[in-house]
């Protein structure tokens, strides 16, 4: 779409700015970026208008199971029970049910402030385990919720083959999972062909799941087939985890990866919640970003991720929404924010010389992680970025008369009042509309069907 804005105030590399004039090309990047009176008599946006913001790590189907699994079924419940709900779901979700849920999804996530997703994709396989014989029917129902949302895609099949580390055998619970090499390749290679307007990745699922044989032929399959692309791994999230480690290879998860595979700034850690000073410091200098979760590391008590010492190591970070138990972007960027502050016992830790306001600070380094993260030009509002952008209230005669127009993020994460996302634009289309969805009705409505569908085998 060409055309253009005009933002009263908006956020920028270059800090908040004032009376800016955007310019957008037929592919929905910004082309140009100008202070004006608005000569071009663009439509103008007289709230705040901020990037929007990447989501670096989601499995959407563990949405339609938010709220099922805070029952104590053990003395000390961990992410290892909460498993076992997920597993159920896993293992009934329909191809039809994958797809509404993941429009509903998408959705929430866009009216949450989300412009693009990365979908951490490992539901492969039929119900009974078998594969489907069209390899990408499930990233399908993924990848036609995110066309019908507006919400933008990078999709990222797992590789996942084994139970745990030397290559345990899977359990049966973990059956729709399970790739053989060829039949990757195979899936590899449909959606590249099916669906070439998406972005593409790989993810091998962990360390836990892939051998180390399995990584060195997941890269040179991904140097041959989708090079440079991003590259997704869950990392060091359970202390379990980082144990099993050890005792299988005498090292720590995170040293255990940068020994196996060339991990630099196309890599996403995901959690990379338990790390020793050697690690902090490995994943920071490699280029990697840190895909931190704190609403779902929260949840299922992962523990608290080492954020002062990775920033102050030069290192990037970014936010996903991983189980869904929430889609808006201040929650997620909330919770980083004040676990630092427990584990540190001090206020306003993510700050920066460049922002010293927290709230724009968690908001700016955030996008630009998820963006690196994405491998897109997103994330910020600068030319030959994408145009997603996301226009926020700003009440300056009611309850943010006393919000300076620099602490209008502060606000809206920290002030405990609801953050209200009015438009949201991605490639500079308007999918969001004064909060609400053009096709909001019938997806609500496929959604609740879905889960009235599950809800018959709970």
């Amino acid at each position: 779409m060409a055309g253009g804005f005009h933002f009263k105030q908006v956020l920028t590399e270059q800090g908040w700015m004032h009376d800016v004039s955007i310019q957008i090309d037929d592919n929905g990047h910004i082309e140009s970026l100008v202070q004006d009176a608005n000569s071009s008599a663009y439509p103008v946006f007289k709230n705040p208008v901020i990037p929007g913001m990447p989501n670096l790590h989601s499995h959407s189907f563990q949405y339609a199971m938010a709220g099922l699994s805070e029952i104590r079924k053990n003395p000390v419940d961990s992410f290892w029970s909460w498993r076992e709900m997920m597993y159920y779901f896993a293992l009934n979700v329909s191809p039809e049910d994958l797809q509404a849920i993941t429009a509903k999804l998408y959705m929430d996530l866009l009216k949450g402030g989300y412009t693009e997703i990365a979908e951490f994709h490992y539901l492969h396989n039929d119900m009974d385990g078998s594969y489907y014989a069209c390899p990408q029917e499930l990233s399908a129902s993924i990848i036609h919720a995110a066309e019908r949302t507006g919400l933008n895609l990078t999709h990222l099949p797992v590789f996942y083959a084994h139970a745990n580390f030397g290559g345990l055998a899977p359990e049966d619970a973990q059956k729709r999972f399970i790739n053989s090499r060829d039949q990757y390749v195979l899936l590899l290679e449909e959606l590249k062909k099916q669906h070439p307007s998406h972005n593409l990745g790989i993810a091998p699922h962990s360390l836990r799941a892939v051998t180390e044989d399995e990584m060195t032929w997941l890269m040179e399959l991904r140097s041959s087939l989708v090079p440079d692309c991003p590259v997704h791994i869950h990392i060091a999230e359970q202390t379990k985890e980082v144990q099993d480690s050890i005792a299988y290879s005498g090292m720590r998860s995170v040293a255990a990866l940068m020994n196996q595979a060339p991990v630099d700034e196309k890599w996403c850690l995901i959690h990379a919640t338990h790390l020793d000073d050697s690690e902090v410091k490995a994943i920071a200098k490699s280029g990697a970003t840190a895909g931190l979760c704190p609403l779902t590391e929260s949840n299922l008590g992962d523990g608290i991720f080492r954020g002062t010492d990775f920033m102050n190591a030069g290192g990037h970070f970014g936010i996903g929404s991983d189980s869904n138990i929430c889609t808006e972007a201040m929650q997620e960027l909330r919770t980083l924010e004040y676990s630092q502050r427990l584990e540190r016992r001090q206020r306003n830790v993510f700050c920066s010389d460049a922002y010293p306001n927290n709230g724009t600070n968690l908001w700016v380094n955030a996008a630009k992680g998820g963006a690196r993260a994405c491998g897109r030009e997103i994330g910020r509002i600068a030319v030959g970025a994408r145009a997603d952008f996301v226009e926020i209230s700003y009440d300056r005669d009611g309850i943010m008369a006393a919000v300076s127009p620099e602490a209008v993020l502060d606000f809206h994460i920290f002030s405990g009042q609801q953050a209200e996302i009015r438009d949201v634009y991605v490639a500079g289309n308007r999918v969001i509309e004064a909060g609400r969805h053009p096709l909001e009705d019938s997806i609500n409505s496929a959604y609740i069907f879905a889960l009235q569908r599950l809800a018959q085998k709970l």
